[in-house]
């Protein structure tokens, strides 16, 4: 029975990446399960891509960052909204290194796999089966959407992603759920706990009699690394980036605030300039 890495949430950091794959060589990992939202507001973009490529990936879904990719790319966000310009920005600085198609193809992941291991059916999603996005299962989530995710089919384990923290709790009729955590950007609301902000990650390890062990494990990370690279490469919105990074703080949704940063530092005419250029 294979010994399983869950990755969620790089969100572009490709040395938290980086750490995390080092450190899941070390632990005799036989498969990789890919949760989503691979790519942005981080440094990362082909070096992502190809740093997962090498591995054996055996489940991967589709994140809501991969659908906010593919409606930047096609002009179907709000071009008035600032976090919605803070979307289509990073886009293009996306596609200086990967294509259209390939953005388009990651469209194409499915929003929830399942497998079966060790007699169990383990349900895997990035966040709700049928939906992608939003706080329904954030820590006070409500019982029934957290039932939601070991129904329609039944399943013994739900994995899934997008919350940022790495959690562990039941469903009504007892089945397990699972969150890895994020590997590029965790996310605490308690301040003490906030001091952390190591990469996460999670293994889990199957046998015959079903699931043997959960692995919640956090990797240590050169963050200076991380943003120094985002300087050389001039990472749109450097400041959020730095934020999320430093002090487990998200701006993603601060229109102000983004809206202030992308006059300062000129992201406006870039934006606006790539939009009247078309996809290239």
């Amino acid at each position: 029975m294979p010994k399983i890495a869950i990755l969620s949430d790089i969100h572009g950091n490709s040395t938290a990446l980086e750490a995390v794959l080092i450190d899941a060589g070390q632990q005799d990992i036989e498969e990789y399960w890919l949760l989503g939202d691979i790519l942005m507001p981080g440094t990362g973009r082909r070096n992502i891509l190809d740093q997962l490529s090498s591995l054996p990936i055996t489940v991967q879904v589709l994140g809501n960052w991969e659908d906010s990719l593919h409606r930047a790319l096609h002009r179907l966000l709000d071009e008035t909204r600032p976090s919605h310009r803070y979307l289509m920005r990073h886009c293009q600085y996306i596609l200086e290194e990967i294509t259209a198609e390939e953005i388009d193809k990651m469209q194409n992941l499915p929003m929830k796999l399942y497998r079966e291991l060790g007699g169990l059916r383990i349900g895997i999603s990035h966040h709700l089966p049928d939906k992608n996005w939003g706080r329904e299962l954030i820590h006070t989530g409500a019982q029934k959407d957290f039932d939601r995710l070991v129904s329609n089919p039944v399943c013994d384990i739900a994995v899934y992603g997008h919350i940022h923290q790495q959690f562990l709790r039941y469903a009504s009729g007892g089945q397990l759920i699972l969150n890895p955590g994020s590997i590029g950007q965790p996310f605490f609301l308690d301040a003490r706990l906030r001091k952390d902000l190591r990469a996460q990650y999670a293994i889990l390890e199957f046998d015959d009699k079903g699931l043997v062990d959960i692995d919640f494990r956090r990797v240590e990370y050169d963050v200076e690394a991380e943003l120094s690279l985002a300087r050389k490469l001039e990472l749109p919105y450097y400041e959020v980036y730095y934020e999320s990074l430093v002090n487990g703080i998200h701006h993603t949704h601060n229109q102000e605030l983004l809206h202030k940063i992308e006059r300062n530092q000129g992201h406006d005419k870039e934006l606006d300039n790539w939009l009247l250029g078309g996809n290239d």
